[in-house]
């Protein structure tokens, strides 16, 4: 299909944003040079900025998309125009075309299959909750602002790692 829908589907489990953030990421936000997305507060759900450090994969696949879209705003820009984002409903339509039905994998679902599996590997807690954009509630979330950027870098890798070997052994 659409190498733009290709490049996110191939982005979302190695980064598990949630798809809105997914489809409005902006190559402003980018930082190629440090190996991170920073995704400004204004576009997270809990309106607070957000840094997902990039895996050497997930960087290869952002070389490769920006080969296509590095001139405009949007990292995954419309196929009608490059003013708007890929739709909400691009990537669940993708994975219904590539024979995944909605109760077996589903935009957001990388989000939940990477908690559960990050979880199974005994990563730290703190640090995948992290990972998720998820916030500690009462006095806690009120006073930590520990982003554990360094043990995130090294949970990320691992996982892009993880997962490249779960495909080069399904390919066998």
């Amino acid at each position: 299909g659409n190498p733009i829908v290709r490049f996110a589907l191939q982005l979302a489990p190695l980064t598990f944003p949630r798809p809105v953030e997914l489809r409005g990421a902006e190559w402003a936000e980018i930082d190629f040079d440090n190996a991170r997305w920073n995704i400004p507060a204004n576009r997270m759900k809990m309106r607070l900025p957000h840094i997902i450090p990039l895996s050497r994969q997930a960087i290869e696949i952002l070389v490769q998309v920006q080969k296509i879209s590095g001139n405009g705003k949007y990292v995954f820009p419309s196929a009608w125009t490059t003013s708007k984002t890929i739709s909400e409903n691009t990537i669940n339509f993708a994975l219904r075309r590539l024979g995944y039905s909605s109760d077996k994998q589903t935009g957001h679902g990388f989000r939940s299959m990477a908690s559960t599996l990050l979880n199974e590997m005994k990563y730290d807690r703190d640090n995948i909750e992290k990972q998720l954009a998820h916030v500690d509630g009462g006095v806690r979330g009120a006073y930590n602002e520990a982003e554990w950027l360094e043990d995130r870098r090294d949970m990320m890798q691992e996982w892009a790692d993880f997962i490249y070997r779960l495909k080069a052994e399904a390919a066998e």
